[in-house]
């Protein structure tokens, strides 16, 4: 008897837990789809992920310089690959540290400025390219003065701006200065204001710059004028101090429209949002909605169905115990917020929130005390990944995209699942660092379906998506996202140059005419030219144009110039994007035709 009321026991015992863990499963099921899902990676990250920058290899790129420890002289930058789980470590020049980050239009990321001395912090003047190619830094040349929590920007014609930050001797740089791959910087552009550190910046679709915090008043960048403008004030009166900022989707369907939307910030926090169109005759911020939590130290970030997910920071700065570990997901198109769950570790000073080719969003770093920092690793699945019960939803395919395509152009995209398509998206790969991603931007892009097919039509201009590598994703009607192929968008415009050929004596002068024509070239197009013969000079007028136009290349020899014939070699240059073009330079005598001789 004893026996067979055990087993009932038993039998009864197991029954309940079948229950449970059924009750379980269907809840965490539900919680998949409604809220998406939150894990925590096997491995830690070896090194302060304070600068973080997504390559267009899927790997990403961790800049940690001295990890914001004073005591640490080896500066360190290091590789992830989250499909292999690998970090590789190197060892870099100088500190890269509190700088700032954006990608290259040729995939190379641009390190700018950086940490020149602890207490006080003073800025350095160096900046410095990661080539993914070699996995090398190289060195480029100096601002003319540091910068230490600035804000680099890419312009329409793919160089980069970049603004703010402490100078080497610890005041705030309010200069402007102009980052052109091959023909280095600017001239200093005063602002005739102090920024605060690390402005929240974009690049607007009209080729100007916004800068909308973290103070009240929001100003804007005539990129043609070199001058500053100021806009609105928000409504919310003290300063959003490391809170966030994001340009909501860009898309052909309302013109572009440029809506810029801020997060939290400030000590306490706020748990307020803003929202400003700038396309507007007087743009005006209006309040949003608000976040579940206050958030300082906070990340938002862009996804492909164009919300917004917002996470991570906390009530009071630099105090866990008042972590805002609800994340909040912000659909534009009904102005709400809804759950994106809750992640599991505190994510304060130095975080960052990333998006990854697969469509999921990678959490790393805290750091609110020097020479400790979190190093586990966190991975949010968004609910578009799941189906209803739970299980991993079918995401279309992409079968082939061309490498690079041209502004305004037409390009296909081969996928077996186009008459399900409802959106294409392109993404410009962050690169966030305290509190706000410097890169990221979604450009939703017009199509046709195909038999197997998409027809789709690439951004306008660089105003619109500046030129470089994009995510490419393609959502079907259930919201499920492809995971992303890279492409790369660059200017079309072509060089010519007239005459073919020009003889001169030494000592004598002349000139060709050099014209920009195509479309996509945005901004400035500046020129050179190579092959000059010793004791040569060229100039050219203008030095540049506006996207197209001529200029006259006027090329004065010298007594003593070598006689010969040399090939010249002008160069248009559309921030980083060239074009060449040929012609003959003859030194010696005029040949003169003689009649009826062939």
């Amino acid at each position: 008897m004893k026996r067979r009321g055990k087993r009932r026991t038993t039998l009864a015992t197991l029954l309940l837990t079948l229950l449970l863990s059924a009750g379980l499963w269907s809840f965490a099921a539900e919680e998949a789809t409604a809220q998406g899902q939150w894990t925590t990676l096997p491995y830690l990250m070896p090194i302060n992920p304070i600068h973080m920058a997504l390559m267009h290899n899927g790997k990403v790129l961790i800049v940690a310089g001295s990890g914001y420890d004073a005591s640490n002289t080896s500066f360190e930058a290091g590789v992830w690959d989250p499909q292999t789980g690998t970090i590789t470590r190197q060892l870099v020049g100088w500190d890269m540290f509190c700088n700032s980050m954006v990608v290259l239009p040729d995939g190379r990321v641009f390190v700018n400025g950086g940490n020149l001395k602890y207490n006080p912090f003073l800025g350095e003047p160096r900046n410095s390219v990661f080539d993914p190619a070699t996995g090398q830094f190289t060195d480029v040349e100096n601002m003319a003065h540091g910068r230490w929590y600035p804000t680099a920007t890419t312009l329409g014609d793919g160089s980069v701006m970049t603004f703010s930050g402490l100078s080497e001797i610890g005041l705030t740089n309010t200069t402007v200065e102009i980052y052109r791959v091959g023909a280095g910087w600017s001239p200093e552009y005063a602002s005739g204001w102090v920024p605060p550190l690390y402005p929240r910046m974009h690049l607007l679709p009209n080729g100007n710059v916004v800068a909308s915090g973290p103070t009240p008043q929001t100003m804007i960048f005539d990129t043609s004028t070199k001058t500053w403008s100021a806009v609105a004030s928000t409504n919310y009166s003290g300063t959003r101090r490391y809170g966030s900022s994001v340009l909501l989707p860009l898309g052909p369907a309302d013109g572009y429209t440029p809506r810029v939307m801020i997060f939290g910030g400030g000590d306490p926090a706020t748990a307020t949002t803003e929202i400003i169109d700038l396309s507007a005759p007087t743009p005006q911020w209006r309040y949003g909605p608000p976040m579940s939590q206050p958030r300082i130290e906070m990340n938002a970030t862009l996804l492909p169905n164009g919300r917004v997910l917002v996470l991570g920071g906390s009530a009071r700065d630099e105090d866990a115990t008042t972590a805002s570990l609800n994340a909040d997901l912000y659909d534009p198109e009904t102005n709400t917020f809804s759950s994106a769950g809750t992640n599991t570790i505190p994510r304060l000073y130095h975080s960052n929130a990333l998006l990854l080719p697969d469509g999921t969003v990678a959490l790393l770093g805290s750091n609110p005390r020097q020479g400790i920092y979190e190093p586990h690793i966190e991975i949010y699945s968004p609910a578009y990944l799941f189906n209803v019960d739970g299980s991993p939803a079918t995401r279309p395919t992409v079968t082939g995209v061309p490498g690079a395509v041209t502004y305004g152009a037409t390009f296909q995209v081969q996928t077996p699942d186009a008459a399900a398509i409802s959106s294409v998206v392109l993404m410009r790969p962050g690169s966030p660092t305290h509190a706000f991603d410097q890169d990221q931007r979604l450009v939703r892009a017009s199509y046709t379906v195909g038999g197997g097919v998409l027809n789709v039509t690439a951004p306008p201009n660089g105003n619109i998506a500046p030129p470089g590598y994009y995510l490419l994703f393609i959502v079907n009607s259930a919201g499920v996202p492809s995971v992303a192929s890279f492409v790369r968008v660059t200017a079309n415009f072509s060089l010519s140059a007239a005459p073919a050929s020009s003889t001169v004596l030494p000592g004598e002068s002349t000139s060709y005419t050099a014209t920009v024509a195509g479309t996509g070239a945005t901004g400035t197009v500046t020129f050179s030219v190579s092959g000059l013969p010793s004791g040569t000079t060229a100039t050219f007028d203008p030095t540049s144009v506006n996207g197209s136009g001529s200029t006259i290349m006027n090329v004065t020899t010298g007594l003593t110039t070598p006689l010969g014939t040399y090939q010249l070699t002008i160069t248009a240059d559309n921030g980083g994007i060239v074009d060449r073009a040929t012609v003959t330079l003859v030194v010696g005598p005029h040949v003169m035709p003689v009649p009826g001789l062939k």
